[in-house]
């Protein structure tokens, strides 16, 4: 069965330093513009804690719950950069903490239907803390180190409170939403 509209062109509509607005036939969505990609870390220490931030997001505007994040080559400075440098990168910019062992756990796509952005997973081991962490340029990013088997109580203390819940947090939810939990 043919898929509607797979072979328009694409058409670029808008586009700003971090954001492209594209159609392709019926199809409205966006992405990032130079092939600017993503890097979502997993950082979880010897001790089974898991480093997650929380930082105001303007779309939501609340302050959301995350695992660490950010783009790859978004700056001058960084143009060429891979996946696993720019995902120590924002470990330590984000939480203060630096990763002995990167690994890459695959690319993903967390919302397909309107975003044609990409992520790459990281798991981060080792973990050493260097610093504070709290991002840069007014990023305010509030550090939390959660024991993995309070997760589900943290995330639902937080969402209690108005925060925003993003969807990679399934991924430390999952055994125990197929549990029943």
């Amino acid at each position: 069965m043919p898929v509607p509209d797979h072979d328009a062109d694409e058409q670029i509509v808008w586009q700003g330093k971090y954001i492209t607005a594209k159609k392709r036939g019926r199809w409205e969505y966006v992405g990032r513009p130079r092939n600017i990609r993503a890097v979502v870390i997993l950082a979880v220490d010897e001790h089974d804690h898991v480093l997650l931030v929380e930082q105001y997001r303007v779309p939501l505007g609340n302050p959301c719950l995350e695992l660490p994040a950010g783009l790859i080559g978004d700056e001058d400075a960084f143009d060429g950069e891979n996946p696993l440098a720019a995902a120590g990168r924002e470990l330590e910019e984000e939480t203060g903490y630096r990763a002995a062992r990167l690994d890459d756990m695959g690319c993903f796509w967390s919302s397909p239907g309107m975003v044609s952005e990409s992520f790459t997973l990281v798991r981060a081991r080792e973990l050493t803390r260097v610093g504070d962490g709290g991002g840069v340029g007014g990023e305010n990013i509030t550090v939390h180190r959660v024991p993995l088997p309070d997760i589900a109580s943290f995330i639902a203390a937080k969402r209690a409170d108005g925060c925003g819940i993003d969807v990679r947090m399934l991924l430390l939810l999952g055994q125990g939403l197929l549990a029943g939990e």
